[in-house]
C-alpha cells in the first residue's frame, strides 16, 4: 500500500506543472477562429473604457485644482484610477483575450512567445484605436476643459532632460510587464495554488505605484497606446514632441522584463543550453 502511495504521490508531482507550448511566430489557424476576432474585440472596448475613464479623471482634477488648490483627487487619485482601472479590465477580459491593454504587455509577452505575431500586432491596432476612441468620448463630453487642460496627453515635465524621462519610462515598464509575468506564471499558478491571489491585483498595484513615482516626470505613459491616443486627440505639438519617448521607453522596458523573467528567473537560457547539450551528446 506505501507503495502505491509512494507511486500516485510521484505521478501527482510529475502532473502537477508542465510548460505550455510556446506560441507560433505566425499561427494562420487563429484566423479562422472568433475567439480571436473575439478577443481582439476586447481589446478595443478595455482600452477604451481605461482611457476613458483615467483621462477623464485628469481633466477633472487639472480643472477643479485650476480653482482650488486643495481640490480634485490630486496624484493619488490620479494613481487610483489608472491602478484600479487595470485591476477591473485586466480581470474582466483576463479569460478571453488576456487583458493586456497595453501594446508593451503585448509586446513582451509576445517576445516570450506566449502570443503570435499576429495576435500581437492585432492587439496593438486594437489597443491604440481603443485609447483613440476613448479619448475622443473624453472631449466630446468635456470639450471646453479639455483643450484648457492639456488633454490628458502625456508631456516630458520641466526641469527634466529627455533622458531620464525615457528611464522613467523604462523602468517603470519593467515593473509592470514583471508583475505580469509573475502573477500570471503557470509554475507559480500550480506551486501556490493554495494561495488565492488575483493575478489582476498585483498587475493593477504595479500601475498605482508607478504612477506616484513617475506622474511628476512624465505623467506616467508605460502604455504606448494610452500616449498615443491622448495625443491623437489633443492635436497639439507639444503632445508629440516627446512622443517617441513614450513608446521607445516602454517597449525596452518591457524586454528586458520579458528577458529577465524567461531567462534569467526560468533560467530558460540555461533549459536551452542543456537542450542543445543533450541533442549534440546523441549524435
Amino acid at each position: 500500500m506505501v507503495k502505491n502511495m509512494e507511486a500516485g504521490e510521484a505521478e501527482f508531482i510529475a502532473k502537477d506543472y508542465q510548460d505550455p507550448p510556446p506560441a507560433p511566430f505566425i499561427d494562420p489557424e487563429e484566423l479562422t477562429k472568433w475567439s480571436f476576432y473575439r478577443a481582439i474585440i476586447a481589446e478595443f472596448i478595455a482600452t477604451l473604457l481605461f482611457l476613458y475613464i483615467t483621462v477623464l479623471t485628469v481633466i477633472g482634477y487639472k480643472s477643479q485644482s485650476a480653482t482650488d488648490e486643495c481640490g480634485g483627487v490630486g496624484i493619488l487619485g490620479i494613481a487610483w484610477a489608472f491602478g484600479g482601472m487595470i485591476f477591473v479590465l485586466v480581470y474582466c477580459t483576463a479569460g478571453i483575450s488576456g487583458g493586456h491593454i497595453n501594446p508593451a504587455v503585448t509586446f513582451g509577452l509576445f517576445l516570450a512567445r506566449k502570443v503570435s505575431f499576429v495576435r500581437a500586432f492585432m492587439y496593438m491596432v486594437a489597443q491604440c484605436l481603443g485609447a483613440i476612441c476613448g479619448c475622443g468620448l473624453v472631449k466630446a463630453f468635456q470639450r471646453a476643459y479639455y483643450v484648457r487642460h492639456g488633454g490628458g496627453a502625456n508631456e516630458l515635465a520641466d526641469g527634466y532632460s529627455k533622458g531620464t524621462g525615457l528611464a522613467a519610462e523604462i523602468i517603470g515598464t519593467f515593473v509592470l510587464v514583471y508583475t505580469v509575468f509573475s502573477a500570471t506564471d503557470p509554475k507559480r499558478s500550480a506551486r501556490d495554488s493554495h494561495v488565492p491571489v488575483l493575478a489582476p491585483l498585483p498587475i493593477g498595484f504595479a500601475v498605482f505605484m508607478v504612477h506616484l513615482a513617475t506622474i511628476p516626470i512624465t505623467g506616467t505613459g508605460i502604455n504606448p497606446a494610452r500616449s498615443f491616443g491622448a495625443a491623437v486627440i489633443y492635436g497639439k505639438q507639444k503632445a508629440w514632441d516627446d512622443q517617441w519617448i513614450f513608446w521607445v521607453g516602454p517597449f525596452i522596458g518591457a524586454a528586458i522584463a520579458a528577458f529577465y523573467h524567461q531567462y534569467i528567473l526560468r533560467a530558460g537560457a540555461i533549459k536551452a543550453l542543456g537542450s542543445f547539450r543533450s541533442s549534440a551528446s546523441a549524435y
